[in-house]
């Protein structure tokens, strides 16, 4: 079955049982400083789960976007993907096991026609250290429904040694599991909650392809085995305990059900298929690959850059589609790095410089119906990508000649460092170097890294008094350019808009500009083109850039615009630009706008009542 499918069926299944779809969130957290991402469907329903009444309701359904970071390394095989869907229904203090646990077989079964004897279960041991029994109700429910289906229904328990003989596979169907399996809460295990924290027992479905176990995983195999013979397609949370203040654990009066359940891998599944890029979603993308580059993704030689670019890829679709744009900080570090190992992974099937965007619009056509933002976004989102290759092309022929030359026997946490800051090589490609080179990656690599990537982070907090005014995240080149280029669009829009336009605000990093004016309209199709036009023009002209101290009352006499005179004290030092601009500012500056580049303008928007929005970029020429 298709993905766009099996979504539809499983909120229309769960309609019928009355209840309410509910959309998706965005991939950032919403009042949650705790993580990047979005990495679950549970995550924006926390609290509600927690207690508060949910305004559509005590039964909810719908298809969450997830993006898991963690995930990034494990990309490659036949299982991991970073950004993924979690479909998901919950009852807040409302149904419970006994309703839950028959629906979902009910909607594997007879929904998506899964095959009930590839289906194996996982249940909760019990934590003898914090009280709680076993998980008996669920593993009773389980069994009866598989003994009505004549299907054999015996309970392994694999609490303490987690493997299980093939005999122990073929007999057994319910397998029991420890707490760091089977429990589910904010903190972990039930030893490590505090006390008003909630938690509870998690029931989880396993599809058995039958495929053989690879013993670098362990000499037995067993449902949660890695080895990829069975996958994890869904996971019913049953939230029934809080822990009080003497460290044991009490009923909640109102018991929550969470079940979450992987949309790509059930895909996989209803196809019955090990391997999750076999589904429509990945093979579009695939396909046009196979087309491009004469490659065939099942040549096992080129099998991990295929799937690596086809995840990346979607999931940097995803992420600019919902205002994520490449950085070097925070969740924008996270789209570079995926965009920056699949345009690696793109040459090394012999793609065509420019395929990273060509494939936006595939993954856009395949998700549209659902997602119907995206379309929309399309020229914003692939002018993104295209000019994020563009700036990544001009280090990574210096870079891979740089990992030739100095890199022989292993590569280290600091090499990584080095390749990363100078070169802008995302740690997963400097590994992905030493695997095809046959070059060992030190233990100690993440580690190292992490160390090297703090201890930066630690001096710029440290040189942050000392940063210079203007606003500027940091005092490379390009920083410095775009800072000066701030100056261009800000007389460009005044005499293009009117002279009402004053700067409310501005954000600048190494990246791009982000400029904030006073403006009431949205900028037509046609003004944009002409601020365009009027900041190359200047450029074009090579002015140079000159800086003159002189008091407020001069400055104001030579006509200089001075938008934060408050932070300056008698002395300003203006910055003048030929007869084009004249601005009171802190600096620095480049020394002539034939430095800049071409300005491009990507974004206009609102920033709030009467004030736009303008985020632009300076390509080479």
């Amino acid at each position: 079955m298709k993905v766009n499918e099996i979504r539809q069926k499983y909120i229309d299944f769960f309609k019928t049982l009355d209840h309410t779809e509910i959309s998706s969130a965005s991939l950032i957290p919403e009042n949650d400083p705790t993580t990047l991402f979005t990495g679950s469907g549970m995550q924006p329903l926390i609290p509600y789960l927690l207690g508060e009444e949910h305004p559509n309701g005590k039964r909810l359904v719908n298809s969450q976007k997830c993006f898991r970071a963690e995930d990034i390394d494990e990309v490659g095989d036949n299982r991991h993907t970073t950004f993924f869907e979690m479909l998901g229904n919950w009852s807040l203090g409302d149904y419970f096991k006994e309703e839950q646990i028959p629906w979902l077989l009910k909607f594997l079964t007879e929904g998506i026609g899964l095959d009930p004897n590839k289906l194996y279960i996982t249940v909760f041991s019990g934590d003898k250290q914090s009280g709680i029994e076993k998980d008996i109700e669920t593993i009773d429910i389980w069994s009866q429904l598989f003994e009505a289906n004549k299907i054999t229904n015996n309970v392994v328990d694999l609490s303490q040694d987690q493997q299980a003989s093939e005999k122990e596979i073929q007999d057994g169907r319910i397998f029991v599991y420890n707490a760091s399996k089977n429990w589910w809460s904010r903190a972990g295990v039930p030893s490590n909650m505090p006390p008003g924290e909630l938690g509870g027992p998690d029931s989880e479905v396993f599809y058995d392809f039958g495929t053989k176990h690879d013993k670098q995983f362990g000499d037995k195999c067993h449902p949660n085995c890695d080895c990829g013979r069975f996958m994890e397609i869904g996971n019913s949370v049953f939230m029934e305990y809080i822990k009080n203040d003497s460290g044991g654990f009490d009923s909640l009066p109102k018991k929550n059900v969470d079940f979450g359940g992987g949309l790509e891998r059930l895909a996989a599944a209803s196809i019955d298929k090990a391997d999750v890029f076999m589904i429509d979603v990945f093979q579009q993308s695939i396909n046009v690959l196979e087309q491009i580059t004469n490659k065939r993704y099942s040549d096992q030689s080129t099998q991990e850059s295929f799937r690596i670019v086809a995840d990346h890829m979607r999931g940097v679709v995803f992420m600019i589609s919902d205002g994520i744009i490449p950085t070097n900080t925070d969740k924008g570090y996270f789209v570079r790095r995926l965009l920056r190992r699949a345009i690696r992974h793109l040459d090394v099937l012999g793609a065509n410089e420019g395929t990273a965007s060509k494939l936006v619009k595939v993954i856009i056509k395949e998700y549209q119906d659902n997602y119907t933002n995206l379309p929309k976004q399309q020229n914003e989102i692939e002018t993104t990508v295209t000019n994020e290759e563009i700036k990544f092309r001009t280090t990574l022929k210096a870079g891979l000649k740089e990992f030739s030359k100095k890199i022989k026997d292993s590569v280290t946490g600091q090499d990584a460092w080095y390749l990363f800051t100078t070169y802008g090589f995302p740690i997963e490609l400097t590994k992905d170097l030493a695997k095809e080179s046959d070059i060992l990656i030190d233990p100690n690599l993440d580690e190292d890294f992490a160390k090297a990537k703090k201890t930066h982070q630690d001096a710029s907090k440290k040189g942050a008094d000392k940063k210079f005014k203007g606003g500027l995240a940091d005092q490379s080149e390009m920083s410095i350019k775009y800072h000066t280029t701030t100056h261009l669009l800000h007389a460009a829009l005044r005499k293009i808009l009117g002279e009402h336009v004053t700067q409310t605000g501005s954000n600048i990093t190494a990246e791009r500009l982000r400029f904030d004016f006073k403006h009431e309209a949205k900028l037509t199709a046609e003004e944009i083109t002409t601020v365009e036009n009027e900041v190359n023009s200047t450029i074009q002209k090579k002015h140079d850039v000159v800086k003159k101290e002189m008091t407020i009352q001069e400055a104001k006499e030579l006509g200089a615009i001075g938008l934060f005179e408050e932070k300056y004290g008698n002395k300003v030092s203006v910055y003048s630009i030929a007869d084009v601009s004249n601005e009171i500012c802190g600096g620095p500056h480049i020394q002539n706008t034939s430095e800049l580049g071409t300005f491009r303008i990507i974004k206009e928007e609102s920033s709030g009542a009467g004030v736009r929005r303008i985020k632009a970029l300076l390509e080479s020429n």
